[in-house]
């Protein structure tokens, strides 16, 4: 009787957990199994294994093969499993030295010639690798400079024949270095993004999506069609900071473990997201029998926008409510539950009734009071609390359609935008739209007339407690791109101006 151990990973979430993979090789009836709370693609592991040693020259044992993935009460999914399956029945039959394959942690998936496939979740594993403490990483090679970044010499192999000759001595495979990580402004300046240069007038609106990119605030844009809407949202990415390195490393986990990664390193330009309003409710969240991230957790550390509001049915926006409270998606079935990030700056495009003309200073509206009540309420009033700025977009004068100067570029709102994250950086961590509790009470004290002008307006307004932190929120934005120190009554009327809206009570 000949056992061997391979160790490997898996995916749980954006995260690794470590897994033995244990290779049993004894005299009996031919067959192979694989135990271990497998999912389909790993039991289909037997048939890619087999195939794949006897295609790369090497003899498939004529035994009994018993492959145990353990701890059994973890699952196991995909197909990253087949490497060091394969790699597990070779050290058991004498190919390669047991001793060597101890040294390293092994995923790839086998094609039938014995080449290597890419896996989903490379840089979660070689990070999981690093913290249980693993020696090295041994991964297809088009995963090699995702998974560089994560802290673990990564050895990036082609095929299975390259891995045994490897691991025997016969070759020598060179450490895939990581890049280094430049956020510098210079370095990551969008290109081929459209410009905020190129939308007529709406000066207001681009005010506001300042603001918004400056601080991480969630914006509802309304007005009727053609006025601009999604041009102005489809400019914002031009607009933004740069991913530092742990929100790039976060991101890059996110979309690895969706499949998604471009398998070139890290992923270095904040995400834009824009969903069909026909999505699902597991499109929107993620989910699924084997939970994958859904579209808010792509968005993390960038831009989820949903064009059409209210066209995407009720219960689907609903599960954005807890997510855009607390920056993470709880995915919860019968056998465990998944959490994925999802920090987003939610945008939010809508027309303001069934025909889309209502306040239109030169259409009149064809809805009735009852239609446009109805059409309204198809977004909640709990999910509407959880949006900063409203913003009314009107239709654009003949005169700033047909004239000649352009508009401020994006370069130049996105050299204040920098300037105010920088100083919320340095003041607090993190954005302005991530205060709560002690930290927004200090860093949002008011003097006596703004106090004054916020004491009316929360009666005004009739200000949920929630709308009250988040138009300081706003205001400590504001306050920052003026490079102030404290609120004025400027800076807090600004941002309780982004509450007059016909969608929010005055």
């Amino acid at each position: 009787m000949s056992v061997c151990r391979a160790r490997s990973l898996a995916l749980k979430g954006i995260d690794a957990e470590p897994v033995e993979v244990e290779v049993d090789v004894s005299s009996g009836l031919p067959g192979f199994s694989i135990v271990g709370l497998p999912d389909a693609a790993v039991q289909e592991a037997r048939e890619r294994v087999r195939v794949a040693v006897t295609n790369s020259g090497f003899k498939f044992p004529t035994k009994k093969v018993v492959v145990n993935l353990a701890p059994a009460n973890l699952r196991k999914a995909g197909a990253a499993f087949d490497l060091p399956i394969a790699l597990g029945i070779l050290a058991a039959s004498g190919v390669i030295p047991p001793e060597k394959l101890a040294g390293f942690a092994v995923c790839g998936e086998l094609s039938l010639d014995g080449g290597l496939r890419p896996v989903r979740g490379a840089l979660s594993m070689a990070e999981g690798a690093r913290s249980a403490g693993m020696g090295a990483m041994l991964m297809p090679e088009r995963n090699a400079a995702e998974a560089a970044s994560g802290g673990t010499p990564v050895y990036g192999i082609e095929s299975l024949t390259r891995a045994v000759e490897f691991l025997r001595g016969e070759i020598e495979v060179e450490v895939t270095e990581s890049e280094p990580y430049d956020c510098g402004p210079e370095k990551d300046e969008p290109c081929g993004t459209p410009d905020f240069s190129d939308v007529a007038g709406q000066a207001y609106a681009k005010r506001a999506l300042e603001v918004a990119a400056a601080g991480g605030h969630n914006v509802l844009l309304s007005g009727p069609p053609g006025s601009g809407k999604t041009m102005l949202a489809s400019r914002l990415p031009g607009i933004l900071p740069p991913l530092t390195l742990p929100e790039s490393i976060e991101v890059t986990k996110v979309y690895s473990a969706a499949g998604l990664s471009p398998g070139e390193g890290l992923i270095r330009r904040r995400p834009f997201r824009a969903p069909h309003h026909t999505i699902s409710t597991s499109g929107l969240s993620g989910g699924g029998s084997n939970p994958r991230p859904g579209e808010v957790s792509l968005a993390h550390n960038g831009v989820l926008f949903l064009d059409e509001f209210p066209e995407f049915g009720r219960g689907t926006l609903e599960v954005l409510r807890q997510p855009l409270e607390d920056g993470v998606v709880r995915i919860a079935r019968v056998a465990a539950t998944t959490s994925y990030p999802a920090r987003v700056m939610l945008v939010c495009s809508m027309n303001p009734c069934p025909c889309g003309y209502a306040g239109d200073a030169k259409k009149r509206c064809r809805c009735t009071a009852g239609q446009i009540e109805r059409y309204q309420a198809r977004v909640s009033g709990p999910l509407l609390d959880r949006l900063d700025l409203f913003v009314d977009v009107p239709r654009p004068r003949r005169e700033e359609l047909r004239g000649d100067s352009p508009g401020e570029s994006s370069a130049g709102i996105r050299g204040r935008v920098l300037g105010a994250r920088q100083l919320q950086q340095k003041r607090q961590g993190g954005p302005n739209s991530a205060l709560f509790g002690r930290d927004l009470r200090r860093e949002c004290r008011l003097g006596d007339e703004a106090e004054a002008l916020l004491a009316g307006a929360i009666d005004r307004m009739n200000l949920s407690g929630r709308s009250h932190d988040r138009v300081l929120r706003v205001a400590r934005t504001v306050a920052d791109l003026a490079g102030s120190e404290g609120i004025s009554v400027e800076h807090l009327a600004e941002s309780l101006s982004y509450r007059r809206s016909h969608l929010v009570a005055v």
